[in-house]
């Protein structure tokens, strides 16, 4: 499994994922979701799962963008945010309605504690691709060279300190939402003890 395997869209609602995505992210951020999607593809492989690639690469890109200063929500979820976006992305690239509503979906439900894949594949992929990415669940389910090679092309840079911060400041103005329970849950803790941290290093 190499970075080459998987092809990124060429499409507008793709190009304008990415655009939007390093215009607002921070560089760990960025790398982030970059990583999210490539996560992402692998465990569709490893799972046989045939997925929606350019709603998974829109999806993924766009994913955490409720928790920048441009596109933070006074009352809703950070995911809740970033679902909206897309919408109004994909809307401008030409997608119908429903399509533009799974990239809310999927986006939405990457901060739900399980997503069954027989229910929502694009969704599932996106949970478990950023459980990975940012709290090491599965961390050797996917090839260690591909994990490598991932993170030489998209280091972690600053991410546990960064979207920890990002996170927990979500938590104390929006309790009510996912954040809250991320919080809770130990997240910064994971952030920091998240094997990708370490896997250069030998």
């Amino acid at each position: 499994m190499r970075i080459s395997d998987f092809e990124r869209p060429d499409t507008a609602a793709a190009r304008a994922a990415v655009q939007i995505a390093t215009t607002y992210h921070t560089p760990s951020l960025l790398n982030h979701v970059e990583r999210s999607w490539l996560w992402a593809e692998g465990f569709a492989v490893l799972r046989g799962l045939d997925a929606d690639h350019e709603l998974l690469f829109v999806s993924a890109l766009l994913h955490d963008l409720g928790i920048v200063p441009e596109f933070d929500n006074a009352t809703l979820a950070y995911e809740d945010a970033a679902g909206h976006v897309a919408i109004a992305l994909t809307a401008g690239a030409g997608w119908e309605p429903e399509r533009r509503v799974r990239a809310h979906e999927v986006i939405v439900r990457h901060n739900w504690p399980e997503v069954d894949p027989a229910m929502d594949a694009e969704g599932h992929l996106l949970e478990i691709a950023t459980a990975l990415d940012i709290s090491g669940a599965r961390a050797d389910d996917l090839p260690l060279d591909f994990r490598r090679e991932v993170l030489t092309a998209y280091p972690r840079l600053e991410l546990a300190a960064e979207f920890g911060a990002c996170v927990a400041d979500q938590a104390e103005r929006k309790p009510d939402t996912s954040a809250r329970r991320l919080v809770d849950g130990g997240v910064q803790r994971k952030l920091r003890d998240n094997p990708l941290e370490r896997i250069l290093e030998g």
